[in-house]
């Protein structure tokens, strides 16, 4: 088997757009990613919304020519810190893919690119009842988000618009 390997998306390359929209829609398609396959109109635009988006980076995992995992992530600020902070706000692994270390790969470029940049911490968030993704996670060094024990973990919440 050949080894695999991590690089960082053009989202302008063919080679790469089609698995990227591919391995997102299995993630969408999955019921912990919503069980909705990704519209069509989502499938045309996004590589060239995410090309014209200065603070986006992408990152495939490959082995043997075929697209296994997908990270999605986003530079965003840290006002406490005064620093960029970089956030994972897809990670994604083939079904048939999953418990081959493909997601700890992931994560290891995302953290580069994180470093690269000067981040201070990456942020994600997961489901709670994702408990694999939540034991790799873990296994990577990701701890709930607290300020304070006494008043909880944070919560990711929203407001469709």
């Amino acid at each position: 088997m050949t080894p695999l390997t991590v690089r960082r998306v053009d989202y302008r390359a063919t080679a790469d757009r089609a698995p990227l929209i591919e391995l997102l829609d299995g993630y969408a398609r999955d019921p912990l990613g919503g069980a909705t396959p990704l519209a069509q109109e989502v499938r045309q635009r996004l590589c060239d919304d995410l090309a014209a988006h200065p603070l986006a980076a992408s990152f495939i995992a490959w082995r043997d020519g075929q697209a296994l995992g997908l990270a999605n992530t986003f530079l965003a600020y840290s006002t406490f810190k005064a620093r960029p902070l970089l956030n994972v706000h897809d990670l994604a692994v083939r079904a048939d893919s999953r418990g081959r270390g493909i997601g700890q790969a992931l994560l290891a470029a995302c953290e580069a690119h994180a470093r690269e940049q000067g981040c201070c911490k990456l942020t994600l968030e997961v489901l709670s009842g994702n408990t694999r993704a939540l034991r790799s996670y873990d296994r990577f060094g990701f701890a709930p988000y607290v300020l304070d024990p006494r008043e909880g973990q944070a919560l990711l919440m929203q407001k469709w618009l």
